[in-house]
C-alpha cells in the first residue's frame, strides 16, 4: 500500500502556555468548512472553557454557526478571546468573554453566574481547557506540575459541571474533551494522559448519574491537533514533525474536530450517552 505524504509544519516555539493563534505558522484553520448552518442549535447557550483558541475556538464558531450564543471561558489571552468574540459575531450571535482560572471552584460558580445573568439559561457546557508539561521521566514530574496539571484537566470539569447542572433542563448536553492519549498512553505526558483517562472514567459516570434528569454527557478525543497548546508546549524541531506519525500522516487542524461537538450538543445525538468520538487521524484505539 502506498504510504501517504507526511506534512511538516515550519519550526516555532511559544514562550507562554496556552500560546497565541497569532504567532502561529501557519494559524490553525477554525471557520466552519461549510458556511452554511442548518439551526442545529438555534437559540441555545453554550459554556466553552478554552475557548479562546484551538479546538475551543473552532467549537465556539461551529456553535454559532449552528446558532448558539456562547460563553467563551479563557485564562489570559485577551487577544485570541476578542478575535474569537469578533468571528462569532459574524454569525450574528452573541460572544460573553469571562476571563480566569478554572482550576478555581470559585470562579467557576461566579462565571456561570455571569453567564446566567447575561442568558438566562445554559443548555451546553464544553469542558475543553488543558495544560500539559512534558517530561521524559516521571522521577521529573514536580508536586507543583501533577497538581496543576489535574487541576486544570479534570478538577475544572467537575467544577464547572457543578457549577451548571442547577441551570440545566432536560435536553441539555455536556461534552468534555478528552484525548488519544487516554487509550495509547503517553511517554512524555504521564501526568496529562492520567488526566485524559480520568476524563473518560468521568464521562461515561456522569452520564449515568444524569440519566434521570434527561442531561446527556459524551466526549471528544482528538488526536494530534494544530492548536497553540502544541507550540506554547514542545521544542521547535518537535514541531516540524507534529502530528506526522497518525495514519494520516499529518495534525488534524480545529474545524476538522469541532463538528464532533455540533454533533453530541445536538439532537442528532439523541440516543447517545457515555460515549467519545475519535477524531485522530486514523489511529485505532478501540476504546
Amino acid at each position: 500500500m502506498e504510504k501517504v505524504a507526511k506534512k511538516y509544519r515550519p519550526a516555532q516555539m511559544q514562550e507562554r502556555q496556552p500560546g497565541s493563534e497569532s504567532k502561529m505558522a501557519p494559524e490553525p484553520e477554525a471557520q466552519p468548512r461549510h458556511a452554511r448552518g442548518e439551526a442545529k442549535l438555534w437559540n441555545k447557550i453554550a459554556v466553552i472553557t478554552g475557548g479562546d483558541s484551538g479546538i475551543g475556538r473552532a467549537v465556539a464558531l461551529a456553535f454559532a454557526k449552528e446558532g448558539a450564543d456562547v460563553v467563551v471561558m479563557y485564562l489570559n489571552e485577551d487577544k485570541d478571546a476578542h478575535e474569537t468574540q469578533t468571528m462569532v459575531e459574524q454569525y450574528g450571535k452573541q460572544c460573553l468573554l469571562i476571563s480566569g482560572d478554572i482550576g478555581n471552584e470559585d470562579f467557576c460558580k461566579d462565571a456561570v453566574e455571569e453567564a446566567v445573568s447575561r442568558f438566562g439559561k445554559i443548555d451546553v457546557l464544553v469542558n475543553n481547557a488543558a495544560e500539559q508539561h512534558p517530561q521524559d521521566n516521571i522521577l521529573d514530574i514536580t508536586q507543583d506540575q501533577l497538581e496543576r496539571t489535574f487541576r486544570t484537566n479534570i478538577f475544572s470539569f467537575f467544577y464547572m459541571t457543578k457549577a451548571v447542572i442547577p441551570y440545566m433542563q432536560p435536553g441539555s448536553t455536556i461534552i468534555n474533551t478528552t484525548s488519544v492519549t487516554a487509550y495509547r498512553g503517553s511517554s512524555h505526558l504521564i501526568d496529562y494522559s492520567a488526566t485524559k483517562g480520568a476524563i473518560v472514567s468521568f464521562t461515561r459516570s456522569l452520564s449515568q448519574s444524569l440519566l434521570k434528569q434527561q442531561i446527556r454527557v459524551n466526549a471528544v478525543a482528538p488526536g494530534a491537533v494544530w492548536t497553540p497548546l502544541i507550540t506554547s508546549t514542545f521544542k521547535e524541531e518537535e514541531i516540524k514533525t507534529f502530528g506526522t506519525d497518525n495514519p494520516m500522516a499529518r495534525a488534524g487542524e480545529p474545524n476538522e474536530i469541532a463538528p464532533c461537538f455540533t454533533f453530541l450538543a445536538s439532537t442528532d445525538s439523541s440516543f447517545m450517552t457515555g460515549q467519545v468520538l475519535h477524531p485522530n487521524g486514523g489511529e485505532i484505539i478501540n476504546g
